[in-house]
């Protein structure tokens, strides 16, 4: 069952933070969400020279508490909003709220949360606080490489409410419940559903005809794997699947399609379910658009 009522943002006053806000805003107000922001304070400090001096106060937790207290109120005006700083490792920290909402019962439903990527180098990082998220949190994790983008949206169409959502799907029987949950999304927010997968190179000489018709027959039979999927799925959507390395295949399809948001499996991310596994992170460096992992 499709539920968004709490939404964890955790918050580092980073630029990339600051440009996900309006994103984080558009979500909880489409879903009628309430927010917690919550900022952590590392438990050891040591000043560098990369950092300007006023860094200092967010790591005494009483002036971080203060500083967070007049973050984004303009951004997330209407929203109910609780802001919580925590001393802490901060990727612990933030896993132990959305589990447990630090003993008070009260999970979370999302963690919206950008990468550490920016710049030209943008598909090419991912914070290790994001890579401990995504590997241990249980719930939903949406992140946004490309989060410097959201500003954009403060004048045109919500984020939340995006034309296409895109699933990628790995072939496994985890893929059937992705499809049913990916589908209860885009209906929530108004979108339409396309799936894609990828299909591994069967061959090193692709200049031979008799490799080509070989790689086509592979790509046949997972495409008429993956149909039969969506058929036992009960749902309605456009499937790609094409032959390539995994993140260039889903990369390509999303921009294609324009997608405003992709859904991969929480399997795909630790485990031993599906061939996305060891490709997750690279689909999520390189997507153009948020990820959302469930």
């Amino acid at each position: 069952m499709l539920r968004t009522r709490h939404i964890l943002f955790p918050y580092d006053f980073s630029e990339r933070c600051a440009a996900a806000a309006p994103l984080v805003a558009a979500m909880a107000r489409r879903f009628g969400s309430r927010i917690t922001m919550l900022s952590v304070v590392p438990p050891v400090w040591q000043n560098s020279s990369s950092e300007p001096k006023t860094a200092a106060a967010l790591y005494d937790p009483q002036r971080l508490q203060a500083t967070l207290d007049r973050a984004l109120v303009d951004e997330f005006s209407g929203i109910k909003v609780e802001r919580i700083a925590q001393k802490g490792d901060p990727a612990a920290v933030i896993v132990a709220f959305a589990h447990h909402d630090f003993g008070r019962g009260k999970s979370v439903d999302m963690i919206m949360m950008p990468t550490h990527g920016l710049g030209p180098f943008r598909t090419l990082l991912l914070g290790s606080v994001t890579a401990k998220v995504l590997h241990d949190a249980r719930c939903p994790v949406w992140t946004a490489a490309h989060a410097e983008v959201g500003p954009e949206y403060r004048d045109g169409p919500s984020p939340a409410l995006c034309a296409v959502v895109l699933c990628a799907v790995d072939g496994t029987p985890k893929s059937v419940p992705l499809m049913k949950w990916a589908a209860e999304w885009a209906h929530a927010v108004g979108a339409k559903l396309r799936l894609v997968h990828a299909v591994s190179s069967v061959t090193d000489l692709p200049i031979l005809k008799s490799e080509r018709a070989l790689q086509e027959e592979v790509r046949k039979e997972a495409e008429a794997a993956v149909e039969k999927q969506r058929r036992e799925a009960g749902i309605e959507a456009a499937l790609c699947v094409e032959t390539g390395p995994i993140a260039d295949v889903v990369h390509q399809e999303a921009l294609r399609q324009g997608a405003g948001l992709m859904v991969i499996g929480r399997g795909a991310l630790h485990g031993t379910l599906g061939r996305l596994r060891t490709h997750a992170y690279g689909i999520i460096r390189r997507s153009p658009c948020p990820v959302l992992s469930v």
